[in-house]
């Protein structure tokens, strides 16, 4: 977190306390990174890997990741139309088949704004990009073949302080994002005893 710690607003503070104790998806595993300095006097930042194996950090059962970012300002900005924005990426692999699609950049927005309806998210002036992207290998590479990443990044104006319906949201999109499937309405996902 930016700003100095033991003068949070309580705003900042509400938001910070209204992120802790979900329960996500047991395949998304999130950590507190450094958050950006020079946006907002406040910020938080957590990133989220998506892993076929929960509770394992292996980069081989990786499916996706994502980073989910909190700035406050108290005096507002302008451009944010409000004291706080959420920033968030979600990026993972897909089947050359979907990355083909001439319509995914607008499923891929649909994943993000049907994750912040259910998750009763309020928000304004939402903004972002769906980005795929196509890398082919050649040479000492070639054992790898080809690879499609769909991307979605975005921004918005939470409309309170109650950051917990924004963070399922994300949490959301990025495991769609990475292939696995909605769990129905009212179905928690059970992690594995190994």
């Amino acid at each position: 977190m930016t700003g100095d710690e033991a003068v949070a607003p309580p705003d900042f503070e509400t938001a910070l306390l209204s992120l802790r104790g979900h329960r996500l998806r047991p395949e998304l595993h999130l950590e507190e990174v450094p958050a950006p300095t020079r946006i907002a006097p406040y910020a938080l930042a957590l990133t989220g890997e998506v892993n076929a194996a929960p509770r394992t950090m292996d980069p081989d059962a990786m499916l996706g990741h994502g980073r989910f970012v909190v700035l406050h300002d108290p005096a507002g900005q302008e451009a944010w139309h409000g004291t706080f924005r959420v920033i968030v990426l979600a990026k993972a692999r897909l089947e050359e088949e979907l990355g083909a699609d001439p319509l995914l950049g607008e499923v891929g927005w649909t994943w993000l704004t049907d994750a912040l309806t259910e998750a009763g998210a309020g928000y304004h002036h939402l903004s972002g990009t769906v980005t795929r992207v196509l890398s082919e290998t050649f040479g000492g590479l070639e054992l790898r073949g080809g690879e499609v990443e769909i991307e979605v990044r975005a921004s918005w104006t939470p409309t309170t302080p109650d950051l917990g319906p924004h963070l399922r949201a994300w949490a959301a999109l990025t495991c769609q994002a990475a292939g696995l499937e909605p769990l129905p309405e009212n179905v928690t996902s059970l992690n594995r005893r190994h």
